[in-house]
């Protein structure tokens, strides 16, 4: 079965790609030659998963899903949510000369660095279009930001994310584990066990 998964992340394909197995032929944005910029300008995940897999559809013609993933910090009010991938270009002028992910995490921990309680999560929801119809997944992973990055693993702001349970950050563990318990694997679960229905 083919599917489309509306993104130009190599990192992304790869852990949904082996979450997927041989039972879909999974397909990203490069493999359709589309270049074109994914809108995503809204406030909440859901909205921005919806507006990404819609505009895919429409532009494809072809069955696709898209995810919004956020990083939530309870101690910062649930923040960087719906802005972690662009994090560092808010408010801070010069954490844009770095690397996204790097910037993001450097702007992460200076914000916390006087904060005890560093409970987070992150939350990934998946908005797959089918045949014009959509329909919405998510998965949820409890965890701590730790106090230095660790790991060189994953992408994102997984070397400072221990998630619930481990003493590995998610840029510590190999991807297969990383696979079995994380929020996008979590959704992405809830995905295939609809898409067998079809």
């Amino acid at each position: 079965m083919e599917i489309v998964f509306a993104t130009n992340n190599r990192h992304k394909l790869e852990e949904i790609g082996a979450l997927l197995g041989k039972r879909f032929r999974l397909l990203g944005l490069q493999d359709l030659d589309i270049s074109t910029e994914i809108p995503e300008d809204h406030n909440t995940l859901k909205e921005n998963a919806s507006q990404k897999a819609w505009f895919i559809y429409q532009a494809s013609g072809r069955n696709c899903f898209a995810d919004d993933t956020g990083l939530e910090v309870h101690a910062l009010g649930g923040a960087p949510g719906v802005f972690s991938a662009r994090y560092a270009r808010i408010g801070h002028p010069t954490f844009p000369e770095m690397e996204p992910a790097a910037g993001n995490i450097r702007k992460l921990l200076l914000e916390m660095e006087k904060i005890e309680q560093r409970a987070a999560c992150f939350r990934t929801v998946i908005s797959l279009v089918w045949n014009g119809k959509e329909h919405q997944f998510e998965g949820v992973m409890s965890g701590t930001i730790t106090r230095e990055p660790s790991g060189t693993k994953g992408f994102g702001y997984d070397p400072v994310f221990r998630p619930e349970g481990y003493e590995l950050t998610f840029a510590e563990m190999d991807l297969s584990l990383k696979n079995q318990i994380s929020h996008r694997a979590l959704a992405v679960e809830k995905l295939i066990d609809f898409l067998m229905q079809m």
